[in-house]
């Protein structure tokens, strides 16, 4: 049976191990990079362990990298519960700053009440779900993703 090692896209790479295979993995990676001409940046790697207690720190050119509790990877934020609610309050934060930006057009009175809709669906909905289809849903983030629906949508 063949695991799932990493996810790769453009200049991110997340490594992932069972058990303490990650000092392995993350060394061949320095490796094979440098072959290639590429380094690993110390202060933009992390390392997240979930379900591991006292594990050994992993090194990068013998110094330890950082450990954190929670990650962004392609503008979700991942984190050790597995939990959605930090990933759902900052799409709500850049949901909120797309719909301000549109704040000329929700006070128009030029514009049709169905086009600014529209405009809304396409701009604002589109920024709040981005990612969406990872998140657990739950009651609470159903009702909170709605919350800010009405009350955006709501003005004009």
């Amino acid at each position: 049976m063949k695991q799932l090692e990493d996810l790769d896209y453009a200049d991110d790479i997340v490594l992932l191990s069972h058990k303490h295979q990650m000092q392995k993995k993350t060394s061949l990676l320095n490796t094979n990079s440098l072959r290639t001409g590429l380094r690993i940046h110390k202060g933009k790697t992390k390392i997240q362990n979930i379900l591991l207690k006292n594990s050994e720190p992993v090194l990068l050119d013998n110094d330890p990298l950082q450990t954190t509790n929670a990650f962004n990877y392609l503008g979700s934020i991942i984190n050790e519960t597995g939990d959605t609610d930090n990933d759902v309050t900052a799409r709500i934060g850049k949901a909120r700053t797309a719909f301000q930006n549109l704040n000329n057009i929700w006070r128009s009175n030029l514009i049709r009440r169905k086009t600014k809709i529209k405009i809304f669906n396409s701009n604002v909905k589109a920024v709040l779900l981005y990612g969406s289809e990872t998140w657990q849903v739950t009651k609470h983030t159903m009702k909170t993703l709605q919350t800010f629906i009405n009350r955006s949508s709501g003005t004009f």
